[in-house]
């Protein structure tokens, strides 16, 4: 059976991941940082669950070591756990307030990749999900036609191009590894105040489709739910 975590597992994208994920047939283990809200949504969801702080390096290893001991491996990881930062005008960001969005959506990655590679590498299909946005996309900013590109969230889309990269240079040195980034789209979740026109399920196309494939799926790509998306 194919082990599979969710950081940020018990809300919005990452608990609507877990839900179809399960319906794979994966044993879905979600990851909070709230031990209460992970309970709940585990039981809600059937499915197991630990607590992670994926801006903890002590939490995360703590985290890999539960995994370890409770499931005995782990074949994917989807790393979704982020947050917006402010809504601001890009003159009110300082450093403080972008290094918060950077820690967590960014470093978060690279923390919670780090301490799960051990097991990821004993797999014999090993996958890793980056959840990003097109926020973070320069291609899609740049597209007039977009609402992607009337944002100003500064630190937001630094740490999603951050990520876009960080898959990118995954994917080239750790070829043993099925690494791919993937944008959710403008969903109706908590970070929007459900503004988006995309429901979860289709939000989540994207990261249940990277989340299922085999060792010989594909590498370093940047997709949504249509198809490639350009970096």
């Amino acid at each position: 059976m194919t082990t599979t975590l969710i950081t940020g597992g018990n809300k919005s994208l990452g608990f609507e991941t877990a839900r179809r994920l399960k319906e794979h047939g994966h044993r879905v283990v979600i990851g909070a940082r709230d031990p209460e809200r992970g309970q709940q949504a585990a039981e809600e969801l059937g499915v197991e669950w630990v607590e992670v702080d994926v801006t903890s390096d002590e939490s995360v290893a703590a985290a890999a070591k539960a995994v370890r001991e409770r499931f005995g491996g782990l074949d994917v990881l989807v790393n979704n756990a982020g947050i917006s930062g402010p809504f601001a005008g890009v003159d009110e960001f300082d450093g403080p307030s972008v290094l918060a969005v950077l820690d967590t959506n960014t470093v978060g990655v690279v923390r919670t990749t780090h301490a799960f590679l051990p097991l990821l590498r004993e797999s014999a299909a090993p996958v890793v999900v980056n959840v990003t946005s097109g926020l973070g996309s320069f291609t899609v900013r740049g597209d007039e036609s977009r609402i992607e590109h009337s944002l100003p969230t500064l630190g937001y889309s630094a740490s999603k191009a951050a990520v876009n990269m960080i898959t990118s240079v995954y994917a080239q040195f750790l070829p043993e590894l099925r690494v791919n980034t993937v944008d959710p789209g403008y969903t109706a979740t908590d970070f929007n105040g459900h503004s988006g026109p995309q429901t979860v399920t289709e939000g989540t196309d994207a990261i249940v489709a990277m989340a299922t494939i085999g060792a010989d799926g594909p590498t370093g790509t940047f997709t949504d739910r249509h198809g490639a998306v350009g970096w």
